[in-house]
């Protein structure tokens, strides 16, 4: 399997090579490896390939003071993204793949026991104007922080309430549609039909359906440079700029702990538990003049919590991560391309999960060389578990894409 990876990215790679010889553009740092369009104007294709690296660690209070609990250096993310268009500019696509551990652990039965390499395989289709009918495996429009790319955050990774509560990816269709009103007024809405199991799910689908919907709103119009869906304000708007939007999802017999994600229900009988699962996403994003302001609120709820066997009166031991999550962060980006944030999160789960509730706050500084694509990060974050140890964490790391 890993060899063949490599062959076909190899592959990808000279073919691209050769391809590139009828027309190159735009081959500048931060714009793609190879970047070009055939000369017929037929499709084009960027090849990016990106990294993250970082060094961790962490201590535990003892209740008299703090003891190393382990460090660690890892490459977290390491990644190969292909995007453009096919046969006429309104249809896109993109491919994203993964070769971190992180990116490809998750085999189980539902996938053939294979590492999970595609992150992304979806086509975009402008089939009228202001709308977009996507298909394939791509992420759920979500939280806001979980739809903004690993690669364009101000912190060294996404915070307690995504980890938590977020939808992720999942294999289905999505309409996008975008309206402009008067001279900035936007809004955006955006529905998806997913399978409901999460991404790279081949066989087994033995729940029901995912149905998500995203409102968002733009009063002040669009930010400059994609940065409603960029972390920082790297821009630097020169007027107040914002978005407010709210998702909900409903996963019809849902067989996961977290809707799409977490671990399988079984019962003994090999079967699955199955139960309706509901969440809730408010957020704003808020930037002017190299502030940034981000706030979330997600709730995440279920026809029953508790897994039973086909009884109904014995547990299984499994439970649904309900609750609810709180989580603002705020950043100030000097003129030297220095950035300053600070973030806090607060995760309520309900008392009959038997989950401990978290309080975390995080301080970081990153410092921008050529915007996200290429930096340096550092963070520290003050950990709060109910009833366990509190916690000090402290990690650093680059990001380089191409």
């Amino acid at each position: 399997m890993k060899n063949r990876l490599v062959l076909s990215i190899a592959s990808l790679l000279f073919f691209s090579y050769l391809a590139s010889a009828q027309e190159i553009s735009d081959t500048s740092f931060g714009k793609g490896l190879l970047n070009f369009t055939a000369k017929d104007k037929s499709f084009s294709i960027k090849f990016a390939p990106r990294m993250q690296t970082r060094f961790q660690s962490e201590w535990d209070y003892d209740g008299e003071n703090y003891a190393s609990s382990g460090h660690n250096f890892l490459v977290r993310r390491a990644r190969i993204k292909m995007d453009g268009y096919a046969y006429s500019p309104k249809l896109k696509y993109k491919i994203e793949l993964g070769l971190s551990n992180r990116d490809i652990s998750g085999a189980n039965q539902f996938n053939r026991n294979t590492p999970r390499y595609i992150l992304d395989a979806v086509i975009m289709w402008q089939f009228a104007e202001g709308f977009e009918l996507w298909a394939g495996q791509t992420k759920l429009p979500g939280n806001i922080e979980r739809v903004v790319s690993s690669a364009n955050l101000q912190l060294i990774d996404r915070s307690l309430l995504n980890s938590k509560f977020n939808i992720d990816r999942d294999m289905g269709i999505q309409l996008r549609h975008q309206s402009k009103w008067g001279d900035k007024v936007i809004t955006r809405e955006k529905f998806a039909i997913s399978q409901g199991e999460g991404r790279n799910i081949t066989e087994g689908n033995l729940g029901g359906l995912q149905y998500t919907s995203r409102f968002e709103i733009l009063p002040f119009g669009s930010f400059a440079k994609k940065g409603d869906y960029s972390q920082s304000d790297i821009a630097r708007e020169s007027s107040l700029k914002a978005m407010i939007s709210v998702t909900y999802d409903i996963n019809k017999n849902a067989v996961k702990t977290r809707s799409n994600l977490g671990s399988y229900m079984f019962l003994s009988n090999g079967d699955l538990f199955e139960t309706d699962i509901t969440t809730l996403f408010l957020d704003a994003v808020f930037k002017y003049n190299g502030f940034s302001l981000t706030g979330e609120y997600a709730n995440r709820d279920a026809d029953r919590i508790i897994a039973f066997e086909t009884d109904n009166l014995t547990r299984t031991g499994d439970v649904v991560a309900a609750g609810s999550a709180l989580n603002v962060q705020g950043s100030y980006l000097f003129t030297n391309n220095l950035e300053m944030t600070i973030r806090y999160t607060d995760v309520d789960f309900k008392e009959i999960t038997g989950l401990s509730d978290l309080r975390q706050i995080t301080y970081g500084l990153s410092k921008y060389i050529v915007g996200h694509k290429l930096k340096v990060q550092a963070d520290i974050s003050f950990s709060r578990k109910d009833g366990l140890k509190d916690n000090i964490a402290f990690r650093t790391g680059f990001d380089l894409h191409f």
